[in-house]
């Protein structure tokens, strides 16, 4: 019997990177895309996204485009990275956020039904982003959420909590608490997702993902890509500019690890709702990582500017423990063995 896996924003970062380790294991793969010009600027077809899988423009939006795809496509495994992702962005677009994010997911849902068309598992990509600024820890080891900075912290330049220190994430142990609107819809998808897959018998598998970079990202998106981003600096010999005092937390993870855990999870991963996290389980600050990258193109030294962005976290990294046990998976790209492949990548591109 042959096997058919769906992806939706399958011409995307992490649906280029997966696509090949799903046309290994799958007779058919299909990915769905808008080719936003955000992303693809001029809507031709990733190189990166592999030759064997077949790829058709498809608003997750609209009713009509998904009755003309599920009138040929019938999935056994659905792998769902369709959505919107700037954090800043998404203080300014909510109701796009909310479009693809929750409207988008729940038009597919919808659309399964009405053709009668269960697949046996469902894959969502959330965002560690959900955590928002997420648990903290105070001298005694009393832990508390001390929820989003607010713009009159940030424009005294408070970074930090009085008296507390930033944990590591980790979906057993820190709840969810959205601090921006990209958050929020992401963790309306998990929740759709997990609620609609216990009704109908399907396998619900998620991930929440730390940041992902590597060769491949949008170079043109001005809204993610916060490595990429500093790279470009550095190569044009400019001195990366460091928000807050520079000792924002992030926990950076290549896109090659991302591509080797999802896939895991879409072809041996049971059900799973409460997610995966997925990163390096490292703390790297903001200055360390432009550090990094300045190195590489021997470029001036970083400099901190003081600026923030409301609804930025301070710290987020995650504790992979559990996930590495579960899909037999791990990272293996340090930060500075990503940075030099990044950063070559983009040499390649330009040149």
């Amino acid at each position: 019997m042959s096997t058919t896996c769906l992806v939706t924003g399958g011409a995307g970062f992490i649906g280029c990177a997966v696509s090949s380790g799903l046309a290994d294991s799958f007779d058919r793969v299909v990915a769905v895309d808008i080719m936003h010009p955000q992303i693809h600027a001029n809507a031709k077809r990733p190189e990166e996204l592999d030759e064997r899988v077949e790829l058709r423009r498809l608003d997750v939006r609209l009713e009509s485009d998904w009755d003309e795809l599920l009138s040929d496509v019938h999935p056994d495994a659905v792998l769902h990275l369709a959505a919107e992702t700037g954090t800043a962005q998404s203080l300014k677009e909510a109701s796009r956020h909310a479009e693809v994010n929750v409207i988008g997911t729940t038009r597919m849902l919808d659309a399964f039904v009405r053709h009668d068309v269960m697949p046996e598992k469902i894959v969502l990509t959330s965002s560690r982003a959900t955590y928002g600024e997420g648990m903290w820890e105070d001298a005694a080891g009393n832990t508390s959420y001390p929820g989003m900075r607010t713009h009159a912290m940030l424009e005294a330049g408070q970074w930090d909590f009085p008296g507390l220190k930033p944990m590591a994430q980790h979906s057993l142990r820190v709840k969810a608490s959205p601090a921006n609107v990209y958050a929020a819809t992401k963790f309306c998808q998990e929740n759709l997702i997990a609620s609609w897959c216990g009704s109908f018998g399907v396998t619900p598998v998620l991930y929440r993902l730390q940041n992902v970079y590597g060769p491949g990202q949008s170079l043109i998106n001005p809204y993610t890509g916060i490595v990429s981003l500093f790279a470009r600096l550095a190569k044009a010999g400019t001195s990366i500019p460091v928000y807050e005092d520079g000792d924002i937390v992030r926990d950076f993870v290549f896109i090659d690890d991302v591509a080797s855990a999802v896939v895991a999870g879409v072809l041996h991963s049971g059900p799973n709702v409460t997610p995966y996290d997925i990163g390096l389980g490292e703390r790297t600050t903001m200055m360390e990582i432009a550090q990094e990258i300045a190195r590489h193109y021997r470029a001036p030294d970083p400099h901190v500017t003081g600026q923030f962005r409301d609804g930025d976290v301070r710290a987020a990294w995650a504790d992979i423990t559990d996930s590495k046990a579960a899909l037999g998976w791990q990272p293996k790209v340090s930060v500075s063995e990503g940075v030099d492949r990044l950063c070559s990548w983009i040499d390649a591109q330009q040149a």
